[in-house]
């Protein structure tokens, strides 16, 4: 169910920026027929020209955050957010339309139409964005079965991450004796599940015991509170719904073997890999100058080779050399000791830093994804020492590498960068849901999202 939901806002959202990337094609077809008076240049035009400016449009509002309803941003974030994307989407706008053939009617009147359908759209996208997280809208009630230290993880999830959710209270499992949540949101007990639901408006409950033996689960009340239209998730359903991961603390393999997901077809296989390759192409095209002057600004900068290359654990734990532009000092780890980077890492170069900050150090892992050792999205890869030790003391670590691992990743958007076992613990839960419910469109995402922590700098290290 969860799974489901999930992928549905994925589409949501994707059905929302190509039609506001239609929005502006279509602005742009009906300028030029008003302006060309026949189908001639209508086109050529509008294949080139209309098309590269809805998707530059599609990549600034991501960018910029206007898909995702999930957060709330402050107003003059949002302001501020707003004036950037107007400016980029502007300045794109003159730049493609400066192009037009030279013997195009009144370029300046076509110009003119397509920045006020961009403005248009960017606006809003803006307030749609503010609006869709508004106190104002329709909050979803909750009710969480259960009082112990996992219903008060649940309740922490849904108050933090959910703005449009509402904690109507908890309700007290049988078997639990040792309430972690706030005595006063604490329901009774003497009214039945389904009567309580019934009087509280619920529109979804959260089974969140602590102790599940004999006797403490109603199966019979929870699926008359189902049959009334009353959601009902288990913990594992519910962090995989609202937070996009899935939880070791609460994980068992059988939720795993017997639950949906982990479609590792041929067929899902197969269009992944041709995705890869058209995508990793145009990249490498369009990189091409950035990569040339990165490479002249390690030689200035340090002694040292350009390129970086270590291995690194990937598919069905088959080891690989990845190759980066290098980062660090040549002799960054002398002493032959493997070390994750961290914050403030004084063997980072004055390069390096820049590089890492603006996520250009890995552009070279694109041509290991021509290759086949990796994807363009994916668990990122880990060094085998690494790996060995995080095996043995992480849960379920070794599923990360059922897939190929990737340039970017689901845990890579909605994880600062981490560099200890913990961190990488709270990784883990990311790629799982990963791994579980991995799509094109997922992918697609997850690339959108990837443009925005580059450009605000998230995780950098």
């Amino acid at each position: 169910m969860s799974r489901f939901s999930h992928q549905q806002r994925l589409g949501s959202r994707m059905l929302i920026a190509l039609f506001d990337a239609g929005l502006v094609m279509v602005a742009v077809c009906c300028a030029l027929l008003w302006q060309a008076g026949s189908l001639d240049h209508l086109v050529p035009v509008a294949g080139t020209h209309g098309v590269s400016l809805g998707a530059g449009l599609f990549f600034i509002n991501a960018a910029n955050g206007f898909y995702d309803s999930s957060q709330r941003p402050p107003v003059l974030q949002l302001l501020l957010r707003t004036a950037l994307a107007l400016g980029l989407a502007l300045g794109l706008t003159y730049v493609v339309f400066s192009y037009l053939p030279a013997d195009f009617g009144n370029r300046g009147d076509l110009l003119a139409a397509a920045m006020l359908a961009v403005s248009a759209v960017v606006l809003r996208r803006a307030y749609v964005t503010h609006l869709s997280t508004s106190p104002t809208r329709a909050r979803s009630r909750t009710l969480i079965f259960g009082c112990g230290e996992a219903a008060r993880v649940v309740g922490h999830t849904i108050s933090s991450a959910d703005p449009n959710a509402e904690i109507v209270g908890y309700y007290p499992g049988p078997n639990e004796k040792h309430p972690a949540v706030p005595a006063e949101a604490i329901l009774s007990a003497g009214r039945s599940l389904i009567d309580t639901a019934k009087e509280r408006r619920v529109d979804e409950i959260v089974v969140a015991l602590t102790e599940r033996r004999a006797g403490s689960m109603p199966l019979r009340e929870l699926l008359d509170c189902k049959l009334q239209g009353v959601k009902v998730h288990d913990l594992n359903s519910h962090f995989e719904k609202r937070l996009g991961q899935i939880r070791i603390d609460y994980l068992n393999a059988g939720w795993l073997i017997f639950g949906d997901g982990f479609n590792q077809g041929l067929g899902r296989t197969m269009v992944k890999r041709v995705f890869d390759i058209v995508s990793a192409s145009i990249l490498i095209a369009l990189a091409s100058p950035i990569m040339l002057l990165t490479a002249l600004a390690i030689k200035l900068d340090s002694r040292g080779p350009v390129l970086y290359r270590q291995e690194r654990t990937g598919l069905d734990n088959k080891p690989f050399q990845v190759v980066k532009f290098r980062s660090m000092r040549q002799d960054a780890e002398k002493d032959g000791q493997p070390r994750w980077a961290t914050s403030g890492d004084d063997r980072i170069t004055r390069v390096g830093r820049l590089l890492r900050v603006s996520r250009i150090d890995e552009l070279p892992q694109l041509f290991s994804v021509l290759k086949g050792d990796m994807s363009l999205v994916g668990p990122r890869p880990e060094r085998p020492y690494f790996v060995e030790q995080l095996t043995r003391e992480i849960p379920f670590y070794a599923v990360r590498h059922s897939v190929k691992p990737g340039v970017t990743g689901w845990a890579q958007v909605r994880y600062q960068y981490g560099s200890t076992v913990e961190d990488s613990q709270e990784k883990l839960q990311y790629d799982l849901h990963y791994v579980k419910n991995h799509t094109l469109w997922l992918d697609l995402q997850i690339l959108v999202e990837t443009v925005h922590v580059v450009l605000t700098g998230k995780g950098a290290r």
